[in-house]
């Protein structure tokens, strides 16, 4: 089971409604213990997409090296990223599925009409690639 404090949690929910109509994107940053993963920072991203950003995000290759570079630095790893999905339910989709990376978390937030109203879904790759499988999110008060 994932576990994310409810600030990180607020935080990831406020970028998404800031970003409205687009997506956001951001890191997700923590450890790996044999409970599962512990998500301890998140670092907010620009959406580089060169396509319509109200559907897409992009990470720049120079962000996702600063990624690295600060849990390399912080000594924590980088556990995936977070994204909004504008108007639409917090489901991964067709594009999230050709783009996603082993062993990364994706945690999707739905914001409708510029507001979040309870919609998240934290997902990661089966085994062999082919599909997102749900994985439990707990979020811990401050």
């Amino acid at each position: 089971m994932t576990t994310v404090s409810q600030t990180l949690s607020r935080e990831m929910e406020r970028a998404a409604e800031r970003a409205y109509p687009y997506e956001c994107v951001g890191a997700l940053f923590g450890a790996r213990p044999p409970s599962g993963p512990v998500i301890t920072g998140t670092m907010p991203l620009d959406n580089d997409s060169g396509e319509d950003r109200r559907r897409r995000f992009h990470v720049a290759d120079r962000d996702y090296l600063a990624c690295e570079r600060r849990a390399r630095d912080a000594g924590v790893e980088l556990l995936g990223f977070y994204h909004s999905h504008p108007d639409h339910p917090a489901e991964p989709s067709a594009t999230d599925l050709r783009y996603a990376q082993p062993l990364f978390l994706y945690i999707i937030i739905s914001i409708q009409r510029a507001k979040y109203r309870g919609q998240t879904g934290c997902f990661a790759l089966n085994d062999d690639g082919s599909a997102f499988r749900r994985e439990p999110m707990r979020v811990l008060e401050d």
